[in-house]
């Protein structure tokens, strides 16, 4: 009698499969904080190193319970990234519509994009702590300025890279729509927006990793407020160097997530197409 082979989870088959896309970060993120250690231990920098994360009382307290919260702003690190992730949502997505939206219309009008792009390519430049005043000017309350500062971070990969997908359709495609005489509903959604797709992602992708920096600076604007801007901000005022540190690399982490989420996302919807 035969035994069929089995169809469960093989961990040995997975590390062999895995092994060679696993062990090189880990090997550089390692050979990373070992240096960083050294010269933390020999005095090289005066900044704490990583063990200090664990040997400091206060910022150990942060890692093992993450979801305390006395009242107040004395909140663990889920409060203060759920409060700054609510932020980025919003003016992500704010910038998401209406970049896609704007680009669009841009590569579809030549007039539009000569009269535009040098506007938008100035607007670009201009780096989110040097709109934290504009913003409190044009708003009065923190709350709509710092959505407004990263709105207006994240907004510029999208439009240029979606206004640029859209000019990179083939004129083929264009002419097969003019001769079916394809509506502008139906042009819009067989051609234009799978064809612009790969860009409007590219576009995206950037955008989410410039809407989660900015939130330093936008919650700069939301003093007393929670957030990990806010987290790095009081630490830096006490002098609790380990705490900078930790929020350093906890930015760090959730800005490797999104980028990550957003990755899968697209290679699900260009599988779906």
């Amino acid at each position: 009698m035969t035994t069929a082979p089995s169809s469960g989870f093989n961990l040995a088959q997975w590390w062999k499969r895995s092994r060679k896309t696993i062990l090189p970060p880990l090997f550089g993120i390692g050979g990373f904080l070992l240096f960083w250690q050294l010269s933390a231990s020999l005095g090289l920098t005066k900044l704490s190193g990583p063990l200090s994360l664990w040997t400091e009382e206060r910022t150990r307290d942060l890692l093992l319970y993450p979801f305390f919260d006395r009242g107040g702003l004395d909140k663990g690190l889920f409060w203060h990234t759920l409060s700054s992730l609510s932020r980025v949502a919003l003016g992500y997505t704010l910038a998401a519509v209406v970049g896609i939206g704007v680009g669009i219309a841009v590569g579809l009008n030549q007039a539009l994009n000569r009269a535009f792009d040098p506007l938008f390519q100035f607007l670009r430049m201009v780096a989110p702590l040097a709109w934290v005043p504009i913003a409190l000017v044009m708003f009065q309350q923190n709350q709509p300025a710092a959505i407004f500062v990263i709105f207006i971070t994240s907004i510029w990969p999208i439009l240029i890279n979606t206004a640029e997908g859209v000019r990179q359709i083939p004129q083929d495609y264009r002419n097969v729509a003019l001769v079916l005489q394809m509506s502008k509903k139906r042009f819009f959604t067989k051609i234009l927006i799978p064809s612009a797709l790969p860009y409007i992602f590219t576009g995206l992708r950037i955008s989410i990793g410039l809407a989660w920096l900015a939130i330093i600076a936008a919650e700069i604007v939301m003093p007393g407020t929670p957030g990990i801007g806010f987290f790095i901000w009081d630490a830096n005022q006490n002098g609790y160097v380990s705490d900078i540190v930790l929020g350093v690399i906890w930015i760090g982490a959730i800005g490797l997530i999104l980028d990550r989420l957003m990755a899968w996302l697209q290679t699900r919807i260009a599988t779906g197409r």
